[in-house]
């Protein structure tokens, strides 16, 4: 799956799980060629219909992304401002809208870092990571997602408190606000990611996308609304035949054979 001219990405295949590392140590800045690469392998992935669930994770010991290159700020004008900050959206939306992605951070995790983890479906940071937003410090503010994911995550209070005072959390602190889904201790979210993202992968792909859809559907929706878009996801599976497979396979007591049908 690894491209010739991908020198700050890697990307390798696990079976059905796709493994994506960024790969520019130490700290992993998201710059323009990373970002470039990142886009090309997400869409590489979605392309592919054996992958069925993305492992996200970094190369190095001392941070997942310590942020943005922010030598690109000092010559930014209002218009080349919104191209930048358009641009990591769209990536980043596409990472987040597609399929099913576990994040495995250590280390720093800051500024558009933390944005591209909080992009992922579920985060599983180590004890020692650092998570946080400093853009205030900069002059700026989190402009890949962050203030709209962090306050649907943690809430509007947590999401001011960490963006208006830019001072990072502990992994402890941001499991407890919400953050992240696990806590594991250091050097262990890797193994953990994967062997979360294999659970997933073997589970009807069909159905692990439209409950993905009902999910991040619902939450911008009443509760009722909610409720209609889960019936007009589950009747769309109702006739699948990953469905009458797991049924069978679950009468028969045997594990299912998911074809994505």
């Amino acid at each position: 799956m690894q491209k010739e001219h991908w020198t700050v990405i890697s990307l390798e295949r696990r079976e059905t799980v796709a493994v994506l590392t960024l790969n520019n140590p130490p700290l992993n800045v998201l710059t323009d060629e990373l970002l470039n690469q990142l886009d090309e392998a997400i869409n590489d992935i979605d392309r592919d219909p054996g992958i069925r669930a993305i492992v996200l994770r970094a190369a190095g010991e001392k941070a997942f992304a310590a942020g943005a290159d922010i030598r690109q700020f000092p010559s930014l004008t209002k218009e080349s401002g919104i191209a930048l900050v358009e641009k990591g959206k769209k990536i980043f939306d596409k990472l987040a809208g597609g399929k099913p992605v576990i994040c495995a951070v250590h280390g720093l995790a800051l500024g558009a870092g933390l944005e591209l983890v909080l992009a992922c479906d579920i985060r599983i940071a180590e004890e020692t990571t650092k998570l946080g937003l400093p853009e205030t410090g900069l002059g700026i503010l989190p402009g890949y997602g962050g203030t709209q994911r962090l306050t649907r995550l943690a809430g509007p209070g947590k999401a001011k408190e960490l963006i208006l005072s830019g001072e990072p959390l502990s992994g402890k602190a941001a499991f407890e606000a919400g953050l992240v889904e696990r806590l594991v201790p250091q050097g262990e979210a890797f193994e953990n990611a994967i062997k979360l993202a294999q659970s997933i992968a073997s589970k009807a792909p069909l159905a692990i996308a439209n409950a993905k859809k009902a999910i991040d559907g619902g939450v911008e929706l009443s509760l009722a609304a909610g409720q209609e878009l889960e019936t007009q996801m589950f009747s769309e599976l109702a006739e699948t035949q990953d469905m009458q497979e797991g049924v069978k396979a679950f009468t028969e007591k045997r594990t299912a054979n998911f074809q994505g049908k």
